[in-house]
Formats: C-alpha cells, sequence, structure tokens
C-alpha cells in the first residue's frame, strides 16, 4: 500500500506547470520557511484553546473534544487543493484506528462552512471538518502567512479563484499545512509544519504519537 506522502509525490509529479512557475512558488515558499515566518507551535507548548464552526454551523471547541483524549488538529489550505483532499482522504481511511485509540480529528481551514460542507460531503470524513474564516487560529497556532506577491500570477487559475472567492480584500492569507498531535491537557507530543505542501504527516505517525500519549497515561 502507498503512504501517504507517495501519493502526493505521484501527485505532484502530475500536475501540469511551467517550471518557472514552480521555480518561483518553490523560492518564494523556501524564503518564507528560512524566515521563520510560519514556526508553528513546537513540542511541549499547550495549544490555544478554540471555538469553531463546522460544516453544519455548530461551534465546536478543541477542549470538548481534549476532554474524551487525544487529538490530532490538521491545517489544511482548502478544498481547491487537491494535496488536502488526498491528506483528508487518507486520515479518514484509518479513522476507526484514531477512535479505536480514543482520539479524535479535527480539520481547520480559512474556509466558509458551506465550502467546508462540500468538503465533508465530498470526501464522506467522519471527523469534525472547521471553519477558521477569520484565520485566528491560525495565527495562534502561528501557520499563517501571506502570499507573496510575486508568486500570485503563477497560481493555477481555479487556486487564484479560490482564493479570490474565500478572501476578496485581495489579501490571500493561508495556513502552512500543519498537523499537530495534542495529549489530553493540549500538549504538543508531535508536529508536522513545512511550507513544502506536497508534503504531510502521515497517518500513521500521527497514530503512533496516539498510541503513545494513550501508553504514557495507563
Amino acid at each position: 500500500m502507498q503512504s501517504l506522502n507517495e501519493i502526493l509525490a505521484a501527485k505532484a509529479a502530475s500536475v501540469q506547470r511551467p517550471e518557472e512557475a514552480k521555480q518561483a512558488i518553490n523560492e518564494a515558499f523556501a524564503e518564507i520557511e528560512a524566515a521563520g515566518l510560519v514556526p508553528g507551535l513546537e513540542i511541549g507548548e499547550k495549544a490555544p484553546d478554540f471555538v469553531l464552526p463546522n460544516a453544519l454551523g455548530s461551534k465546536i471547541r478543541l477542549s470538548d473534544r481534549l476532554a474524551e483524549g487525544p487529538v490530532v488538529v490538521i491545517f489544511y489550505r482548502g478544498s481547491w487543493c487537491p494535496y488536502c483532499n488526498l491528506e483528508l482522504a487518507a486520515y479518514q481511511a484509518v479513522l476507526h484506528e484514531f477512535q479505536e485509540a480514543g482520539a479524535r480529528l479535527m480539520a481547520v481551514s480559512p474556509q466558509l462552512p458551506d465550502d467546508a460542507l462540500s468538503m465533508q460531503e465530498k470526501h464522506d470524513l467522519a471527523y469534525d471538518v472547521l471553519s477558521d474564516a477569520e484565520q485566528e487560529v491560525m495565527a495562534a497556532y502561528r501557520v499563517k502567512f501571506e502570499l507573496p506577491e510575486k508568486i500570485k500570477p503563477h497560481l493555477l487559475d481555479a487556486t487564484a479563484a479560490a482564493l479570490a472567492r474565500q478572501q476578496p480584500d485581495g489579501r490571500w492569507s493561508l495556513p502552512v499545512p500543519a498537523t499537530f498531535v495534542l495529549d489530553s491537557t493540549g500538549i504538543v507530543r508531535a508536529r508536522h509544519v513545512t511550507m513544502n505542501y506536497r508534503t504531510r504527516m502521515e497517518p500513521g505517525e500521527a497514530l503512533r504519537a496516539v498510541r503513545e500519549i494513550r501508553a504514557a497515561a495507563d
């Protein structure tokens, strides 16, 4: 069976984009990462609590989920991002294993709840899909960045259209793809944060971290 990152690599290889565009985007994102602009929460930090609407508009609180056990918080760019779609589907495929380990999954994006609903319906996701439209949670978790102007001309038309709809003010900001595994007290025990949006934390890695958390608590 292919790993998530093998699937993502195959997807990246299939994308038709001029080499000039690839280079411009890769260089801009590498500069952001090198400057430490989106470091994300570190291991051992306490994750900020939050309340966000789910796909149906109901308010979901992180601390309520933590009261039930470990939580895996996934920041994704939006349903327009094929890499994000593959990531969320991969976590859904092993959701039962997270549930057996007593953990919950929460996926957070800057999309509005209506768009999150289409994401949830499209991928049959049975875990929390949350909307951080004001991007306050993204900022609190230090994963928010603004797309550099110089790469906007290199975006795929569908991406530009999605961002224009999502943020009509023209200041297109996104979360760096990030995953945090939290113990029941909200402490970060595992993390994956990188501007390389073509790589993500493997579900198996997150699951191992959850099981380690549960074993330490027993």
